[in-house]
């Protein structure tokens, strides 16, 4: 039986960084031992031309990914295990599979990504509606915000995507959400100050020459007290990485995360997020 043809992927800068999660989830996915169950991540990757491992190499940081996912997949799972007919509202979705892996058969769920990433998805992972759908939109843009129903509650994530904005675009953005969605639950990750330094002076790179875009916004204590400032924002708190595989992941990381500072340190992954709002919103 002949194989369909794969489909040829051009990506640049941002837009690349989601074939860059999708490889390192799909590479985690295939070990037995692996700490996500992702085959819609493997499958896509068998699906599209694109020189994976030439550019990314063999997929050291699966697990690191996979652990970071699982993390948002956790926060899922515990928002619809509370409002099973709520809505999620995925910011900057990319190739994400988190649907499939959480889906409970009755959550109503809106991809927010660029319309040339959307278009993508609707040739590879098409929507499964009518629960199901993507929009073509900047998370920035207002106009997602009129496709969203809170009645059943409400879960946003951002996972892998603020720290492309600006300072400025990210505050002005959560200054949005907490005024027009009081109750709600955002998830989101970020980088170190020193992270983000590095890929602004271009010194994140993989052997095979993939450069990781500038990330402008990074987060540590002074930044989350920014955030708690901004009105209506009622928590800011940090997310523990899931026990991993191994010495590393599955004994020391776990104890020291237990610090903050080497939490926002990024040492042993991303920082990770949980802000809420309060059910009171401002005026504008």
């Amino acid at each position: 039986m002949t194989e369909p043809p794969r489909l040829k992927v051009d990506l640049s800068g941002v837009s690349e960084s989601l074939l860059w999660n999708l490889y390192q989830r799909a590479a985690e996915a295939r070990r037995p031992d692996a700490v996500l169950r992702d085959p819609k991540a493997v499958e896509l990757v068998e699906s599209i031309d694109y020189p994976f491992e030439e550019k990314f190499g063999k997929g050291g940081l699966g697990q690191w990914q996979a652990l970071r996912v699982l993390r948002f997949d956790q926060e899922v799972a515990s928002f619809l295990a509370d409002h099973p007919d709520g809505q999620v509202v995925a910011l900057g979705e990319g190739l994400e599979t988190q649907f499939w892996r959480v889906d409970n058969g009755r959550v109503r769920w809106l991809g927010v990504d660029v319309p040339d990433i959307v278009q993508l998805r609707g040739q590879i992972l098409p929507d499964q509606a009518p629960r199901q759908r993507s929009l073509g939109c900047s998370a920035l843009s207002q106009e997602w915000m009129e496709q969203v129903d809170p009645a059943h509650g409400l879960l946003l994530t951002a996972q892998g995507l603020l720290m492309y904005f600006q300072p400025g675009e990210v505050h002005e953005l959560i200054a949005t959400l907490a005024r027009r969605f009081p109750g709600a639950t955002l998830v989101f990750d970020g980088v170190p100050p020193w992270f983000s330094q590095r890929t602004l002076a271009g010194k994140m790179t993989t052997s095979g020459g993939y450069q990781s875009p500038p990330m402008p916004w990074a987060i540590d204590a002074a930044e989350k007290k920014r955030l708690r400032a901004i009105p209506n924002v009622a928590e800011v708190g940090d997310l523990l990485p899931p026990r991993g595989r191994g010495l590393l992941r599955g004994h020391l990381y776990p104890l020291l995360n237990r610090s903050a500072a080497v939490r926002e340190m990024g040492l042993t992954g991303l920082p990770l997020h949980r802000m809420r709002f309060g059910h009171t919103p401002t005026s504008d």
